[in-house]
């Protein structure tokens, strides 16, 4: 997996009824655009990610998902 600054990081639920996180990538903090990542989330919540399967990478450039 790979990103660059202002790509989103989309979480997808993981039960019924838990709807998907998206959040903006601030920070690549590993090496190439391998994780960690930096993301702000929609509702202003500010982590540090390592994404797992349940993740995908919507590029800023083409909307192309990466997952």
């Amino acid at each position: 997996m790979r990103a660059t600054v202002g790509d989103k990081l989309v979480q997808h639920g993981r039960v019924v009824g838990q709807h998907d996180k998206v959040g903006e990538i601030v920070e690549v903090m590993g090496t190439n655009g391998t994780p960690p990542y930096r993301v702000r989330f929609q509702d202003g919540h500010e982590g540090v990610c390592s994404p797992g399967p349940d993740t995908e990478i919507r590029h800023k450039e083409t909307g192309q998902k990466i997952g």
